[in-house]
């Protein structure tokens, strides 16, 4: 199992929405770094549904439920997109804020590369955002 970030505009599409809908789509990604990001996703990943805008927050975990594929509205077959399905919520949002003032996030794409939409999380960095969620 792998661990991932996706950001998302919450005026536009929110965890709420992902979780009203039960599963959608996780498309409308156009940067090649992020694209191939979702080529590696798998049936079970999971990923943090950062919210960006004002929030600037990990806000809840939603599973990967399909391999990736061609994004059906487009004609560009190197778009392609992966299945979502809401998982939880955490028990508080994790700002970018934190993030950025703890040292060990220093070297992570969220941190230094603010416009890639999907990123990979390590293992480490995972159970950390969890734990801070917690607080």
């Amino acid at each position: 199992m792998a661990y991932w970030l996706a950001k998302t505009e919450p005026e536009s599409y929110s965890y709420t929405d992902l979780e009203r809908l039960g599963r959608d789509r996780w498309n409308g990604v156009k940067n090649f770094a992020a694209l191939k990001h979702i080529s590696k996703m798998v049936p079970g990943d999971l990923v943090f549904i950062y919210h960006t805008g004002k929030e600037k927050a990990i806000v809840g975990v939603a599973e990967v439920v399909t391999p990736a594929y061609q994004d059906p509205d487009e004609t560009d077959e190197r778009f392609i997109l992966a299945d979502v399905e809401p998982r939880y919520r955490l028990g508080r949002p994790v700002t970018l804020k934190e993030i950025k003032a703890n040292p060990v996030f220093q070297e992570w794409e969220l941190v230094h590369q603010s416009r890639l939409s999907v990123m990979p999380v390590t293992p480490e960095h995972w159970q950390l955002l969890h734990a801070m969620a917690k607080q």
